[in-house]
């Protein structure tokens, strides 16, 4: 079985940061020392690298699950959890890594180049991090984050100088081990090539590289026969040579059908990368040669040698080779180079334009004071009822740092979002006091009511560790309620006398309240001792 792979689909998971450490340091006679929960360790990242001794991504098509290790948590006594270790992906020179939907992400191109495809988490801090001259002995810390989730489909773009493109057994395998020191597979059967190879020709002082591409037949581009699958090897090619077999003995086939055949299939796949890359040249404008194989045999012989006047007034450059008695594969070789030598003078980028071509991610986290808001809020209704989204990096992150059976820890989330602005943001766009919030992604995010939090921080309040005493106060009254309270109770004093008053009147009682009132004044004076 082939053990050639140019196309997988990998999942990428990068490490769990680990979490900080609530400790605080008990020495003798000194009994509160101080927090000294050290912080949690950042994830590792799963990244691709590129290597020259990778050829294929046989590795990633029977391992597709690649996930980096976790960050550990931090300890007691200012120990700090060590960071997870990056997970290295060797991918061959000319890998493109895509999205699901397509999208092109990165093109891996030179030695070393890299790219990361899941990002590890970040760790959390410990107390002794969050300490301050205020919050002096903080009860929590900040958890750490999950690693970043991606499925990406990498597909490998050989990179070659010349690519030799013909039908089946029309001698390109050959053709390459008489050149070089190739040894593929070949046999008098067609599609005796399932996958590309390589050969290292040297001409001279040019050194190339050449490719063998499976055969070709008509409706390749069109996915018939192998042509759709290897076709895309051909892109990064400097030039293209058809390989004619003259010695055929099929019906129907003669050498000037298989080259118009051949160009019509890459002329077909030519318009369907120029829909995704258009600023690449097409293959039918890439310098191209034809190459009459098999004249060892007379019939084939006498065949190019009637039609090379044809093809030469087309404008190619064709050579009649025979890769059995090595003839005319010397000058061959000498043209391939030339053409080489060509197109690498004209095509050869600057140092800008080469760090340009590389598509290289966005960093996962951004400096201290760089986008300052860093977040968006938006109003949704669901079920006639106001539902405010919020989304942005920070947000989504902090919520996942805090741990919410920690009274505390709610409280400092709750500072953070109103030190970022989120509450006056919330306020100018119309939120009222019991909408819901919800912060995240809609299928893993938080909803809560929101409550207006306090001028004043959880570090100014008191109370044990890991409370807040702002998370008690769920009713705290207003200066109108308290004033519509003192006069209710006001009001219902004056008819509780009112009542009394109309009871006297009718008999019930002898005096009236007012009456009964200054007597029991005037019987204390009467019992107060007299002073002299």
């Amino acid at each position: 079985m082939a053990s050639f792979v140019d196309r997988v689909i990998v999942h990428a998971t990068g490490g769990n940061g680990g979490h900080g450490c609530v400790s605080i340091r008990r020495e003798k006679f000194k009994p509160l020392g101080g927090p000294d929960g050290g912080n949690g360790g950042d994830g590792g990242s799963v990244i691709l690298r590129v290597d020259g001794q990778s050829t294929t991504l046989l590795g990633f098509h029977h391992s597709p699950h690649q996930k980096a290790p976790n960050g550990e948590p931090g300890k007691g006594d200012l120990r700090h959890g060590f960071k997870g270790q990056d997970l290295i992906l060797s991918v061959p020179d000319g890998t493109v890594v895509k999205d699901r939907k397509g999208n092109v992400l990165a093109d891996l191109l030179g030695e070393g180049t890299e790219y990361v495809i899941a990002s590890g988490g970040q760790g959390g801090l410990g107390n002794a991090a969050l300490s301050s001259q205020k919050r002096k002995a903080p009860g929590f810390a900040l958890l750490g984050t999950p690693g970043a989730e991606q499925e990406v489909e990498l597909e490998l773009k050989s990179i070659a100088d010349i690519a030799l493109v013909g039908f089946p057994s029309a001698g390109k395998s050959s053709l390459i081990a008489a050149m070089s020191a190739a040894r593929p597979k070949i046999a008098d059967y067609p599609f005796t090539t399932l996958v590309p190879n390589l050969g290292v020709v040297q001409a001279g002082d040019t050194r190339f590289t050449v490719a063998d591409v499976p055969g070709l037949i008509p409706g390749a581009s069109q996915g018939k026969g192998l042509g759709l699958e290897f076709l895309r090897h051909v892109e990064r090619c400097a030039a293209l040579v058809h390989v004619i077999d003259c010695a055929t003995l099929e019906p129907g086939r003669d050498p000037l059908t298989d080259l118009n055949a051949l160009e019509a299939e890459l002329a077909h796949y030519t318009q369907d990368i120029q829909d995704d890359a258009p600023d690449t040249v097409p293959l039918t404008e890439r310098p191209r040669m034809v190459v009459l194989n098999k004249i060892d045999v007379p019939e084939a012989r006498e065949l190019a040698d009637f039609i090379r006047p044809d093809l030469e007034e087309r404008g190619y450059r064709v050579f009649e080779v025979s890769t059995a008695s090595h003839e005319g594969l010397r000058q061959l070789g000498f043209a391939m180079a030339e053409l080489v030598a060509e197109s690498r003078v004209e095509n050869e980028p600057d140092e800008a334009e080469a760090q340009a071509h590389v598509v290289r991610p966005e960093p996962v986290r951004k400096r201290r004071g760089e986008q300052r808001k860093g977040f968006t809020i938006s109003r949704e209704d669901r079920g006639g009822e106001p539902l405010w989204h919020v989304r942005g990096e920070k947000p989504e992150r902090w919520v996942q740092q805090t741990d919410f059976n920690n009274d505390e820890a709610v409280g400092y989330l709750a500072d953070r979002f109103a030190k970022l602005g989120i509450e006056d943001e919330l306020f100018r766009t119309g939120a009222r006091p019991g909408d819901a919030v919800l912060i995240g992604p809609e299928d893993n995010g938080v909803v809560f009511d929101w409550e207006p939090t306090m001028v004043g921080g959880a570090e100014l309040l008191g109370g044990p560790r890991g409370t807040d005493l702002r998370l008690g106060e769920t009713n705290r009254p207003t200066r109108r309620e308290k004033r519509e309270q003192f006069y209710d109770r006001m009001d219902a004093k004056a008819e509780a006398r009112a009542e009394l008053e109309a009871e006297r009147k009718a008999g019930v009682w002898t005096e009236s309240v007012d009456q009964a009132r200054s007597r029991q004044t005037d019987q204390r004076r009467k019992d107060l001792p007299e002073h002299e």
